[in-house]
């Protein structure tokens, strides 16, 4: 019983952080406007709240959390970039068979299962306001979203504004602890990895599934998301002197920027 219970806590650690953390920030690190794809739903997607300051290296912006672990986590930054390029993106590639519409209705789908928590979070925050815009987002996108195929709360004006536990720790004044690079999801810390258990244990939607099941979800929004990016971690990638220091001062300010707004 406890095994399965621990089993399940690592599953939920591991499938439960937003895609655009997955295969290292491919998504978040860009600009809403830089990913004219991924709006072609006919709603103008709302602006990721992404801060980075190209300027702010290492000695600035990496240094605002800890490394102690650097060596490990550049190897496995390592793995998740071959992983990415080898296996994670030429799938996403080979779904772009499948008509926009369809993929951009599948990302709506698996972004209305978050909003529940998403609600929560900015509960525990007291941030009533947008408690009310995620959980109405969730009400209206399921029912006249059509179980949230659509994002009719969008056209509406309920704008989506992710909250999740990660940032609730930091709100209320928990430091990172030290930077983390976990496998096949990209940056993280100790803060933000506990943040995404408490995240995954909240989500009610896959209390009824198995972990196979789980993970197949997780998958299949992981790369629905990727099959509507236009190799935005390939550019950052490739751009960059030492993608890892990139990659871990972006995350940084990124998810400084989220606790703060």
């Amino acid at each position: 019983m406890h095994k399965d219970i621990v089993a399940r806590l690592l599953l939920l650690t591991l499938l439960s952080a937003p895609v655009a953390v997955t295969a290292q920030d491919i998504a978040a690190p860009a600009p809403a406007e830089s990913q004219p794809e991924v709006d072609a739903s006919g709603a103008e997607e709302e602006e990721e709240f992404f801060v980075f300051d190209e300027s702010e290296t290492s000695d600035s912006a990496s240094a605002a959390i800890a490394d102690p672990l650097e060596g490990m986590n550049r190897a496995i930054f390592s793995f998740n970039d071959k992983a990415y390029r080898g296996v994670l993106k030429p799938i996403a590639r080979g779904l772009r068979v499948i008509p926009e519409p369809v993929r951009v209705g599948g990302r709506n789908f698996f972004t209305n299962l978050g909003a529940p928590v998403s609600s929560v979070s900015a509960l525990l925050q007291g941030d009533v306001r947008n408690f009310g815009t995620e959980f109405g987002r969730f009400v209206l996108n399921t029912t006249a979203g059509l179980g949230g195929f659509l994002d009719v709360a969008t056209d509406v004006g309920l704008v989506q504004d992710e909250e999740d536990i990660g940032q609730t720790l930091g709100r209320y004044g928990v430091g990172h602890g030290f930077y983390l690079v976990l496998p096949l999801i990209g940056s993280s810390s100790l803060r933000e990895t506990v943040g995404m258990i408490g995240t995954g244990v909240l989500n009610p939607v896959y209390d009824n599934l198995n972990a196979d099941e789980i993970a197949a979800a997780r998958i299949t929004e992981a790369e629905l998301a990727l099959s509507l990016d236009r190799d935005t971690y390939e550019s950052l990638y490739d751009s960059s002197l030492d993608p890892y220091t990139f990659f871990r001062s972006a995350w940084t300010q990124n998810r400084a920027g989220r606790v703060a707004q």
